[in-house]
């Protein structure tokens, strides 16, 4: 919801609140590290009085840290947690045990814990991600595509082997965020002709990951979608440091295209 425009001040927290629940949002997502809990935690009134739902996308710095965070994913009545961990090790296998650790944590609370697809945390890219996929048979992800095809620097159409890869991490998916990215730029402007095919890509992988995560349900269940389109740097400027498309329209847009193929699953 920041804008980040030099010298202009940002809104303040509860009118971006408002702001989301004016346009038909379910809820709003927080992502704090430990240092921030307390500010998050101030902000509970306003969901409760907005009728927004919370979701955390935590950044424990290191293992014992997830604790706090998921205390206060509780305190706020979480609908679930993504996890963007600053634990990295440097091999797939070394990361299990702080990824079954965490797991073992969040046992304790009725929201699920999703570690989330993302550059710069524990699932930095693709290859590591599908071998910690195969150490840990029960862990479910929080896909935001985007971060892997930066980091392969992914070709479409894709080949076969890519496209194995990708159906993988949407099959063990069970929510994602809404970015649109090519394989050079993490962030693209949804209506520029150059970039249509990677918006048609992305559109046809969030239809797919839907589709499954729809197939596996076996009792009443929510699908959690976020729209999440970042400020400056993730969104690209010119030399007038100003976004080159209107973010927030944007993240509209999107919200039509996955709302639409909620509507063709449930028709069908």
């Amino acid at each position: 919801m920041e804008r980040r425009i030099p010298g202009q001040p940002e809104e303040p927290v509860d009118v971006h609140m408002e702001r989301i629940a004016a346009a038909g949002y379910a809820g709003a997502c927080l992502d704090p590290n430990v240092s921030e809990i307390p500010d998050c935690l101030k902000l509970k009134p306003a969901f409760e009085a907005l009728g927004l739902k919370c979701m955390v996308n935590a950044f424990p710095h290191d293992v014992d840290s997830m604790q706090p965070l998921l205390e206060m994913a509780a305190e706020m009545n979480a609908t679930q947690v993504n996890v963007i961990g600053g634990v990295m090790p440097l091999t797939a296998a070394e990361a299990v045990p702080t990824v079954e650790t965490w797991l073992a944590m969040a046992e304790a609370y009725d929201f699920p814990l999703l570690l989330e697809t993302h550059r710069n945390g524990t699932l930095n890219d693709l290859f590591f991600t599908l071998e910690v996929l195969e150490g840990v048979p029960e862990l479910r992800l929080c896909a935001d595509l985007s971060h892997f095809v930066v980091d392969r620097e992914l070709q479409i159409p894709l080949n076969e082997t890519d496209d194995r890869y990708f159906s993988t991490i949407l099959e063990r998916s069970d929510s994602f965020q809404g970015r649109i990215s090519n394989n050079q730029q993490i962030q693209i402007a949804l209506d520029f002709p150059q970039h249509q095919e990677w918006v048609a890509q992305y559109r046809q992988w969030w239809q797919q990951g839907m589709s499954g995560w729809y197939a596996r349900q076996t009792h009443d269940a929510t699908l959690n979608f976020l729209v999440e389109l970042g400020p400056p740097a993730y969104a690209i400027t010119g030399a007038d440091q100003l976004e080159l498309s209107d973010r927030w329209q944007e993240g509209l847009q999107i919200r039509e295209w996955v709302e639409a193929m909620w509507s063709e699953l449930e028709s069908a």
